[in-house]
Parts: C-alpha cells; structure tokens; sequence
C-alpha cells in the first residue's frame, strides 16, 4: 500500500475533486498518466470503530452551514469559469464506501479511470445517489465490470479490510481534505494548488516545459471534505 512517487486523493463526495480531476485530463494529461490516483472518503460507523482500535482518527468534521453556503457559490464560479454543467445531488444519509470500495474493484479490473469518469458524470452532472447499490450496478453494466461485484463492495469484507488500509494511508499521508496531492514531502491542497503540484512533477522528471508556479497563499484552495 505505500505510495512513494507523485500522488493525488480524490474523492466523488467532493465538488472540488470532481473539478481537479477535470483540469488534471484536460490541462495536464501527462502528469495524469504519470501519478498514483488515491481514493479518499468519509469511513462508515464500522470502519470509524476499526480505525480507533488501531489509533487512527481522521481528521474529518461535520461541514457547517456557514461553509456549506460558501461552497455552493464557490463552486458555481469555478464550473462558470470552466464552461461546465453540473448539478448537485441530493443524496439524503450518503454511505461513502459504496462508491469508493466498488472503485477498487473497478481498479483491480483494469478500470479504475473510467469508472472514475463514470461516477464523476452520474454525480455531478446527473445529480444520481451513487449510495444507491443500483445505480454502482447500473454503472458496472454500461462499463463492463460485473454488476454485482460492484453493487456489494460497500459490504464485502475482503474490500472493506482493503479500504481499511487505505484509509490508514490516508492517515500517514496527513490527508485532510480533497483534492490533495502530495510530491515528496511537498503537499497542496485544493484546485488551486494543482498547477504548483503540476510544476513541481514535472521538474522532478526534468521536463525543460516545467514552469514553476510561485507558491503563494492566494485564499481558499478549493479543497473540500
């Protein structure tokens, strides 16, 4: 599970994410396909109680309404500046390891980007529950990718002792929200770090392109979760 080369954690929950991960495929294709792609989410009670009898507790609070407020109009100037339609769901009572545990399954088959995509689509720009089991086997069917296997990978006990190490990866790697990306000891949080973390990989790969951004505290990073 250790991850040592350049890295970045999303996760479907978060509108922020969802935004990176348009601007990693479309603005920097190469870093992309160069860095590991790390689930991130919000453990389930069980996973909670798992994780506190090995000492972890992650670094996730309630959102307040404050915030919340905030996010929905800074979201609706960042898709505004993009040219990007989205909308926001409605899922009442999430459970986050349906969509991120059937991820890994997806991962295992070799389909771990698309399903990305996938998901992505069904939850920002289709407004869909992706806690519902139906719509993961719905995404499964158009994908290829057994139906059922990805319907029960909240609950499968295999991919939820897997998610359990991811999520104590995400403990040793200090996340505290999405999306982040970490080179070396380097990390950046939020949509407007990602062209630092950009420059910062391709300069280690020596890519003369590379142009460093200077690293200035311009505000809310657009992270998220």
């Amino acid at each position: 599970m250790a991850r040592r080369g350049p890295r970045w954690y999303f996760s479907f929950r978060s509108p922020y994410s969802w935004i990176a991960y348009r601007d990693l495929l479309e603005r920097y294709p190469d870093v992309a396909e160069e860095i590991d792609w790390l689930p991130f989410w919000e453990p389930d009670t069980a996973a909670t109680q798992e994780l506190a009898q090995r000492g972890i507790t992650l670094p996730y609070v309630p959102m307040s309404r404050e915030k919340h407020l905030y996010i929905l109009q800074d979201v609706r100037r960042l898709t505004r500046e993009r040219g990007l339609d989205m909308v926001w769901p409605q899922d009442k009572e999430p459970v986050w390891e349906v969509a991120h545990l059937a991820y890994l399954v997806a991962e295992r088959h070799g389909r771990g980007r698309v399903f990305i995509d996938a998901v992505y689509r069904a939850r920002w720009e289709q407004g869909r529950n992706i806690s519902d089991r139906e719509v993961m086997a719905d995404i499964g069917r158009n994908l290829g990718i057994d139906p059922e296997a990805l319907a029960t990978a909240g609950t499968d006990p295999a991919l939820r002792a897997d998610g359990i190490r991811h999520l104590e990866l995400i403990h040793r790697d200090g996340v505290f929200g999405v999306p982040y990306f970490i080179d070396g000891f380097e990390k950046f949080w939020g949509v407007d770090r990602l062209a630092a973390f950009v420059d910062l990989a391709r300069a280690r790969r020596g890519d003369a392109a590379a142009s460093p951004t200077p690293m200035l505290d311009q505000g809310h990073a657009g992270g998220c979760g």
